[in-house]
């Protein structure tokens, strides 16, 4: 399905906001736009204001996530936005400048997808009830491109129970645990043949009670006599990639599983009550996974799919390279 909104998530203050197509899009790109992660809010509430003005234009951050105060699952990563490109050569002092702390130590490394992201994951899922902190100390530092960071932000947030949802394209299946107890079983459908759902590991974006989906916003079918239009505002949305996979309830497949031959247009699919009862469950950065799929995995800034990149290739990525957290107080 289709979301005619563009913008979706939540701002710098409020979480984070990904920029794209959205909902069910069959035809999304690979890869996160440009504006991946813009803010719709000023700075953190934590910001402060260098006490010395550097030479150069401001370096400012558009965004940092999760959210100060909040729970986040276990495939979360922290994702950081500038607002304008960092060079290759400030990327490593950068990094040294956005420290981050936990109360357990855990091995991660940043990850820069272009020019103006970058996030930091452990190497693998964060344990839980972890506290995380970051901060991002850029009063002075140099972008390599004549700006210099006027302030200091810091986030501090926690890792909750430990959620996992797996999805079986083959077996209509959703197995969704906690802790590593199963709690259900449900039947989804997923992609068709025209328009298969992305494989790979997808850390939750965000959840909303209702989202309305349009063919047309997703460049499916503006044309109102074909099969793959349609315009509905549908329940219980579970958002995974930028591109626009959510899984969700569809009025058009009411009684989703293998008795069904109904695919969807990339989504996966619950029954109305299975849907709102996995909406209740999941929050940001719990992680769905999903196989059998004729698609490749999502690519990882299409969203939150950090962990669909192998570590080697993750630390491909980084200017300074694997460390392990420090302890500090508050984290």
């Amino acid at each position: 399905m289709g979301r005619r909104k563009s913008g979706i998530g939540i701002a710098l203050v409020t979480g984070v906001m990904l920029v794209g197509a959205s909902a069910c899009g069959g035809g999304g790109s690979d890869k996160a736009s440009g504006g991946d992660a813009k803010a719709s809010g000023g700075p953190s509430a934590s910001s402060s204001p260098s006490p010395k003005k550097p030479a150069g234009p401001p370096m400012l951050l558009e965004t940092i996530t999760p959210q100060t105060g909040t729970t986040v699952g276990v495939a979360m990563p922290i994702s950081v936005v500038f607002t304008n490109p960092v060079a290759a050569k400030a990327r490593a002092t950068v990094e040294k400048h956005m420290k981050v702390s936990t109360s357990q130590p855990v091995v991660g490394a940043w990850h820069w997808f272009g020019d103006k992201r970058a996030d930091w994951r452990p190497k693998a899922y964060w344990p839980s009830g972890t506290t995380v902190k970051i901060d991002a100390d850029m009063n002075g530092v140099g972008n390599g491109n004549g700006r210099f960071g006027v302030r200091s932000y810091t986030h501090t947030f926690k890792i909750g129970d430990d959620v996992r949802a797996d999805v079986s394209v083959t077996g209509h299946t959703m197995k969704v645990t906690r802790n590593g107890s199963t709690l259900r079983n449900l039947s989804i459908n997923a992609g068709s043949a025209q328009y298969p759902t992305w494989n790979g590991t997808m850390a939750v974006i965000d959840k909303q009670e209702k989202v309305h989906m349009t063919s047309c916003s997703v460049g499916i079918s503006c044309d109102k006599g074909s099969p793959n239009y349609y315009d509905l505002t549908l329940p219980w949305d579970v958002h995974l990639t930028q591109s626009g996979t959510y899984v969700h309830y569809s009025t058009g497949d009411p009684n989703p599983g293998s008795g069904s031959a109904r695919g969807s247009h990339g989504c996966v699919h619950l029954s109305l009550s299975d849907a709102k009862w996995f909406y209740d469950q999941v929050k940001q950065g719990d992680p769905v996974t999903i196989t059998g799929s004729p698609r490749a995995k999502a690519s990882a800034d299409n969203g939150y799919a950090d962990f669909n990149l192998g570590w080697d290739q993750w630390l491909a990525g980084s200017a300074s390279g694997e460390g392990t957290t420090s302890s500090a107080t508050g984290a």
